[in-house]
């Protein structure tokens, strides 16, 4: 591949070099800040060799060249744009000028909670495998493995401590990533958030029952008591906390003398913080993250086949818009208040789908191109990230897509109508079953059957009749 000409050819289709604010790269895509995307002759860009796919979220037009490609591309463009090289923080401060307050709102969760992913799913992916180890009725009658054979059961406890540890330490986690995103201390961050988990607070998930028994430690700050609680599982509380603790610790390294910052930013932005926390932020939060729990709850209690049908066949469309990112912080409190979360499951479900659509597009293609695209996508789909079948494919054609969220939102109605739920977060994907409850994974296969079939066949067969791939 002549990567000097494809460079060109991208140049040319997005609208020239006059087009362009900054660029840079990731494992797989340029990630461009345009002038206008309005300009870019997507046409002629899906006709470019190099291209697999283009996009655009939060500001910034991606365009799809694959790993070990696209640093090779990308350095062939920016020499022939003009341009030096720019990080991901260039290019999305020049993107931000293009997006509205609510859009810089779900793009400050997704840029919160994207770094903690990892950590989060590979939680799920080995309380999946405690699941195999320690759910009844999985190989034999009312037994687990561990009830058959007692020498997996120190195994298995190790597991859980493992897996648990992401889940237990969360604000940690949050306030270590939520403090970055908001200019300030990292390290104080991670403080922040492992005070509200402190062992000699009340854990958050005794606190109902502590309530009812009028056991719930307090202290007594000069007449004002205070609940001694942790916030273990709970998002709301340190993203606050850790939003204020920026604030004051940029405040004050304003006003102090470099040489006693060490002995004064810290200590004060933490107590200050700290108090502020336990008294107002605390209580307020943690009232607030239950009640759209308990609403959410309700509604899918009430209309459980309706929020399925609604939220299985949405999903695709939030993928688009970049508001799904906020619904993984809604997943997590639900796993932090009631230890499930029935929304994950709908999740999973509409990525396979899309994935299926891709692969139906490759089997229906005769082209090369798109028959490798359709290949590479779809699994990438199965595997979780649906960003490449999306754009690359499913809405270049349109009715893969539509297939595709139409199969999501049977399977979402009929999983959300059997009571699936999900013990946690994990690769959203076919290996999504892992982080099911384990009584419910024959509900959750037919769900897993449903997109795999009704949106393969319902686009092959589409798709030979329009005869356009």
């Amino acid at each position: 591949m002549n990567h000097k000409q494809q460079a060109e050819q991208i140049l040319e289709a997005i609208g020239g070099k006059e087009n362009l604010s900054a660029a840079t790269h990731c494992v797989t895509r340029l990630r461009l800040a345009l002038v206008d995307e309005g300009i870019v002759d997507q046409e002629k860009l899906n006709q470019i060799d190099a291209v697999k796919g283009s996009f655009s979220t939060n500001g910034q037009f991606q365009v799809v060249v694959g790993q070990g490609t696209v640093d090779k591309v990308y350095k062939e463009f920016i020499a022939l744009a003009g341009i030096g090289e720019s990080s991901k923080e260039d290019v999305k401060e020049a993107s931000k000028q293009k997006m509205n307050p609510i859009q810089r709102a779900i793009k400050t969760l997704a840029d919160i909670f994207i770094p903690i992913l990892p950590a989060i799913v590979t939680a799920g992916l080995l309380l999946g495998i405690n699941n195999i180890l320690t759910a009844p009725g999985i190989f034999w009658d009312e037994k687990s493995i561990i009830d058959v054979y007692p020498q997996w059961s120190d195994i298995a406890n190790m597991i859980i401590i493992i897996a648990n540890t992401a889940f237990v330490f969360l604000p940690g986690l949050i306030g270590w990533s939520a403090v970055k995103k908001f200019g300030g201390s990292p390290i104080l961050g991670i403080v922040i958030g492992l005070i509200l988990v402190h062992p000699e607070l009340l854990n958050a998930w005794a606190y109902g029952e502590a309530v009812k028994e009028g056991t719930v430690p307090t202290w007594n700050l000069f007449g004002l008591e205070v609940e001694k609680i942790g916030y273990q599982g709970q998002v709301l509380p340190v993203l606050v906390a850790s939003y204020l603790l920026t604030k004051i610790e940029l405040f004050l390294r304003n006003k102090i003398p470099d040489s006693v910052q060490l002995l004064f930013v810290g200590p004060i932005a933490l107590l200050v913080t700290g108090f502020l926390t336990f008294i107002i932020i605390g209580p307020v939060t943690f009232a607030i993250g239950n009640w759209i729990t308990d609403g959410l709850v309700a509604i899918f209690d009430s209309f459980s086949a309706l929020g399925g049908l609604i939220y299985g066949g949405i999903y695709g469309v939030l993928v688009i818009t970049g508001m799904h990112h906020t619904f993984l912080a809604v997943d997590i409190q639900l796993i932090g208040s009631t230890g499930t979360t029935f929304l994950w499951p709908m999740l999973a479900l509409s990525n396979i789908a899309q994935g299926s659509a891709a692969f139906a597009i490759m089997a229906a293609s005769k082209d090369e191109k798109l028959r490798g695209l359709g290949l590479s996508s779809g699994v990438s789909a199965w595997l979780g990230i649906t960003e490449p079948a999306l754009f690359g494919v499913n809405l270049r054609f349109k009715y893969p897509f539509i297939i595709a969220i139409s199969s999501s939102a049977i399977a979402g109605l009929y999983i959300s109508a059997q009571g699936v739920l999900a013990n946690s977060i994990g690769v959203g994907g076919v290996p999504g079953i892992f982080s099911i409850v384990a009584e419910y994974w024959g509900h959750f296969l037919v769900g897993m059957a449903i997109v795999i079939v009704l949106p393969l066949v319902g686009t092959y067969l589409y798709a030979k009749r329009k005869k356009d791939v």
